[in-house]
């Protein structure tokens, strides 16, 4: 095997991206031929956060490795979990001594794929640089990987943009989460590295980013804290599927996949029309 498929699948919230994921992941699984699987969980509980129960449901349907964000310190059952599930991710430059691990690397074949969660800064936590411990990582694990693949849970377009051009050509792929909206920039870097802004959300996106949008929109109108309520309806598979070459690591086709597609039709003029 000396082409590797990965599908990577965007930020997947509650309970409804779960149900997406076990209705239709086989599915896309076979139709693509893919070899190795990553979702970002860090909303997969209830919204926010990620606990044991729901991480062996994800992993149950086939995923390899879940990476997470600033959000997946939201439930304090996590740092548990994070003591026996080594695949299960926290970003990577969060400050020495904390808990979880930052990145992993599996045997796919004779190969080996090394996975990382990072998490930018601007507009976010201020802790460690992405791009030095990018650096860093890279280094430690250049003897036994071939492929590295990261997912940058970042806020600022610029810092995602940043960091991709920093590391062309040192990793296989560079992959933005966070703000849940799937950006059209899919490409190959010059020297080989797959790159994607943002790679949506795995839910409901009749929601103010997965959230019911009453408590959002009030959040905005009166500035005050609201309960956070996770959406249900029109639910979507935000992904990217990746080709890679096994040998030198670099991306050789970089696809989105966005399933169902909005209905592009309004519904109004629909019913005008019938």
């Amino acid at each position: 095997m000396n082409k590797l498929k990965v599908l990577f699948v965007g930020d997947v919230v509650g309970k409804p991206g779960m149900q997406i994921l076990q209705t239709f992941l086989k599915s896309i699984v076979q139709n693509n031929n893919i070899d190795f699987i990553i979702a970002n969980g860090e909303n997969l509980t209830e919204g926010k956060g990620i606990i044991e129960k729901d991480g062996k449901e994800l992993f149950d349907l086939g995923v390899n490795v879940i990476t997470g964000g600033n959000h997946i310190w939201e439930r304090h059952k996590f740092q548990e979990y994070s003591k026996i599930e080594k695949n299960v991710l926290r970003p990577l430059n969060y400050p020495k001594g904390t808990f979880g691990q930052g990145y992993v690397t599996q045997k796919v074949g004779k190969h080996s794929i090394t996975v990382v969660s990072l998490q930018g800064r601007a507009y976010l936590p201020p802790i460690d640089c992405p791009f030095r411990t990018a650096e860093w990582v890279i280094e430690r694990v250049k003897n036994e990987s071939n492929m590295i693949i990261i997912d940058f849970h970042a806020e600022a377009t610029a810092e995602k943009i940043a960091l991709a051009a920093y590391l062309d050509g040192k990793v296989s792929a560079i992959i933005g989460t966070h703000t849940h909206v799937q950006t059209a920039d899919e490409r190959i870097l010059p020297s080989g590295t797959g790159y994607i802004t943002d790679v949506g959300m795995t839910g409901p996106y009749d929601s103010v980013i997965g959230m019911k949008k009453e408590a959002a929109i009030n959040r905005f109108l009166y500035q005050t804290p609201q309960k956070y309520q996770t959406a249900t309806d029109d639910v979507h598979i935000a992904a990217v599927i990746l080709s890679i070459d096994a040998n030198s690591g670099k991306t050789l086709s970089i696809e989105r996949l966005f399933f169902p597609e909005f209905d592009k039709l309004s519904k109004v003029n629909a019913g005008e029309n019938n």
